[in-house]
């Protein structure tokens, strides 16, 4: 029973999404047009940046980045700062939770060796806003926009042209919110790093799963060769890499892809939606997000407007908020909390009120792109 429990708190978006699929599945008889539903295009696409990102976890490229970066750092604002930087521009690649479970850990070892424990909490939050605001920016940065840019068939300009002004403006943003409050002067921390040696032709054949991934993305290369590309490189650095792909957010979008479909057939169900977001497409996304987080939000209202650029940035901007909001969140949330130190209440107080914060200058600057 206890598996069962932990099981439902580690995969908690994947249990409802299942409820709601399988409760769908007695409305709406299960037949041969489920498979209609699914998309797997981006399903392939994720699984393919999954494994990219999961080779560069093993060869510590990031982690390898980060130290050099700390290590020249005489400031605890400029430490503040750079931890927070590399998390923003780190997502746009790796993704918003796995920037959050490369950098999260480190930041803890590096604060506690430097005895500024007390700034734990705002640096831990400051970086998962920055993950989940940098992610934003890029169509791999997170798996909404993976989906949204493959489902809407959007541009690059497209893409670009709506979302770079929240990144720029959240870019602005935690520059200030990490350098606004004081710091002490610190010795530069050097660390010893595993120098793993890797072939040559092993990082060509990074290079050629990621250029693949991105032209997949880009609707250049087809999604079936692209993935086996993905899986023949994988298999030539180590077969082992593909037990690290999160296979659960796939599952969890095949579970949403089902509800939604089958949602679409119920005409009370449809009609209700329907009329929830079609005042302010940017507004309910946020709202929706709040409750069940941006990514299911993402695929549960793609089904019910034809406004990509809109719900693009509605479920963005939704990952702030609550700690549910962006499901990134929970890692960073879970690294403190471990702590036998943490201070569970005031890392709750301090993330929700920096997330308000962030998301008023975001709604702020909604206003006056729409005006």
């Amino acid at each position: 029973m206890s598996k069962v429990i932990n099981f439902i708190k580690k995969e908690s978006v994947f249990c409802i999404a299942a409820v709601l699929a399988i409760a769908s599945c007695f409305v709406v008889r299960p037949s041969a047009k489920y498979a209609e539903y699914i998309d797997f295009r981006v399903l392939a696409i994720l699984l393919s940046l999954m494994l990219v990102v999961a080779i560069l976890q093993n060869i510590g490229l990031f982690e390898k980045a980060m130290h050099v970066i700390t290590g020249k750092v005489h400031s605890l604002r400029l430490l503040r700062l750079a931890l927070v930087l590399v998390c923003f521009f780190s997502s746009m690649v790796i993704t918003n939770d796995v920037a959050l479970i490369t950098f999260v850990p480190f930041t803890i070892l590096l604060l506690e060796k430097l005895e500024q424990r007390k700034e734990l909490i705002y640096v831990v939050t400051l970086e998962t806003v920055a993950a989940n605001l940098g992610s934003m920016v890029t169509p791999i940065g997170n798996p909404q926009n993976v989906y949204i840019f493959s489902t809407y068939e959007m541009s690059m300009g497209e893409f670009m042209g709506t979302m770079l002004p929240y990144g720029i403006v959240s870019l602005l943003l935690l520059i200030v919110a990490s350098i606004v409050p004081k710091g002490v002067t610190i010795s530069p921390i050097s660390a010893a790093m595993e120098n793993k040696k890797v072939p040559w032709w092993r990082y060509a054949v990074l290079v050629i799963m990621f250029v693949v991934s991105i032209l997949c993305v880009l609707r250049v290369v087809d999604y079936r060769i692209m993935l086996g590309i993905a899986i023949v490189g994988v298999l030539l650095w180590d077969y082992k890499i593909l037990a690290k792909a999160d296979y659960m957010l796939l599952l969890t979008f095949i579970a949403f892809f089902v509800f939604v479909g089958n949602v679409k057939q119920i005409p009370t169900v449809n009609d209700f939606v329907q009329k929830l977001i079609e005042d302010n497409v940017i507004l309910a996304s946020i709202g929706i997000s709040q409750v069940i987080s941006n990514v299911p939000a993402a695929v549960l209202l793609s089904g019910f407007t034809d406004n990509g650029r809109e719900l693009l940035c509605g479920v963005n901007i939704g990952g702030l908020g609550t700690l549910i909001a962006s499901m990134a969140s929970l890692i960073s949330y879970k690294a403190y909390a471990a702590l036998n130190f943490s201070k569970k209440f005031k890392y709750l107080l301090v993330f929700t009120m920096v997330n308000i914060v962030f998301l008023l200058v975001m709604l702020a600057l909604v206003a006056i792109i729409s005006a």
